[in-house]
């Protein structure tokens, strides 16, 4: 009787195996809004046309980068956050010379800020960006961060194949 419940415990080990990366997949739930929101900019074309202009890739001293930031300057004077209008675009410049979509970027001014319950980061000035003290949340909803799906720098991220204009 012991081993017909130990086989039927371990029939449902693959189930569970499924149910756990599935969850792993789907990550977290505004990583998965931002990501249906913002999807169209997986084409960089799409950015350029909506407004959004590249500054030089951003690496961290530690590894790791944040990849260029297209920006859209209009956007950085709203007030309030859009989902659908992240302030800037992040792309990772890849070996081939196309920018392949990693993360979007919420900045804001005005604080603190939050989107769906997560606070902005604050950033003081100086800062290398030459803004005014800002809040900021970094997304990360198409290339996983094993940092943290809010954090700045993504150690699987590089500026390695960026070419300077």
């Amino acid at each position: 009787m012991k081993f017909a419940r130990w086989g039927r415990s371990l029939a449902l080990v693959p189930l569970l195996a499924v149910g756990a990366a599935s969850a792993a997949e789907s990550g977290n739930p505004l990583a998965s809004h931002v990501r249906v929101a913002n999807d169209r900019f997986r084409d960089v074309s799409v950015a350029l046309a909506e407004g959004y202009a590249p500054i030089p890739c951003v690496s961290g001293i530690d590894g790791g980068a944040m990849g260029v930031h297209f920006v859209n300057a209009a956007y950085l004077k709203d007030e309030t956050i859009d989902i659908k209008r992240p302030q800037a675009v992040m792309y990772e410049p890849t070996e081939n010379g196309k920018m392949a979509l990693v993360a979007v970027e919420y900045i804001s001014f005005k604080g603190p800020a939050s989107l769906d319950g997560h606070l902005f980061a604050f950033n003081g000035a100086p800062n290398r960006y030459g803004l005014d003290p800002f809040y900021e949340l970094h997304v990360w909803a198409w290339k996983a961060n094993p940092h943290g799906t809010f954090t700045d720098m993504n150690p699987k991220v590089s500026c390695d194949h960026a070419h300077a204009k």
